[in-house]
């Protein structure tokens, strides 16, 4: 699977996804930190990624596009970036299988 981190996550989850064998690049990567929602979207339709991010933004611009990308939006407050990545490995199975069968909206709690 590809993966685009969006900006208010660590690049650290970027790094975590490529050592599980996915493609995984964070906004920094690809010099977007400035780029807007729709471009960075828009970015993710062209490459099949999915987007991970916090911003409700991107729920918003999937609820009204008729073929939309998938998304994992992840929904917990913040927390220290070790917890967070731990806690999305954790998650990481169950996002894989959810994905590979076509859900395109994750909520991630």
């Amino acid at each position: 699977m590809r993966f685009l981190v969006d900006a208010q996550l660590p690049i650290g989850l970027a790094r975590m996804l490529q050592h599980h064998g996915h493609e995984s690049n964070h906004v920094d990567d690809l010099n977007m930190m400035q780029t807007s929602d729709r471009d960075i979207w828009a970015w993710a339709k062209q490459t099949q990624s999915v987007i991970i991010t916090k911003d409700e933004d991107f729920v918003i611009l999937h609820n009204a596009d008729e073929s939309p990308c998938a998304l994992c939006w992840i929904r917990v407050g913040n927390t220290r970036k070790k917890d967070l990545l731990a806690w999305f490995e954790r998650l990481l199975p169950s996002i894989e299988e959810k994905l590979a069968s076509g859900e395109l909206l994750l909520e991630l709690i």
